[in-house]
């Protein structure tokens, strides 16, 4: 009688719609009728590392006239954070996605 082994098979990541494999997470402010830009800018600034209050405009203007901005993408855990956060300012946000 032959006695063969188990192997164990490789870990994998979790890959797939939802999970974001190697892919960043995207944060997306929407346009809504009750943020000033002022507002969305200020959101911005304190929100997310580096922003300044101008380029919190210049997105706040994206914004206003495309819909959407993608304002931050990077790992997950961070993209949950500014996403909650940015929501705590009141901002109008789209569900998490991955790229791609």
């Amino acid at each position: 009688m032959t006695t063969v082994a188990p192997t164990k098979a490789p870990a994998r990541r979790a890959t797939g719609p939802g999970t974001g494999g190697d892919r960043p997470w995207l944060v997306v402010v929407l346009n809504d009728n009750h943020n000033s830009f002022d507002g969305v800018a200020f959101a911005l600034a304190h929100t997310l590392p580096s922003m300044t209050f101008d380029q919190g405009m210049a997105l706040a203007n994206r914004i206003d006239s495309t819909g959407r901005a993608v304002v931050w993408s990077g790992h997950r855990e961070r993209a949950e954070h500014y996403h909650e956060q940015l929501g705590g300012f009141g901002l109008t946000m789209a569900p998490l996605s991955c790229s791609g």
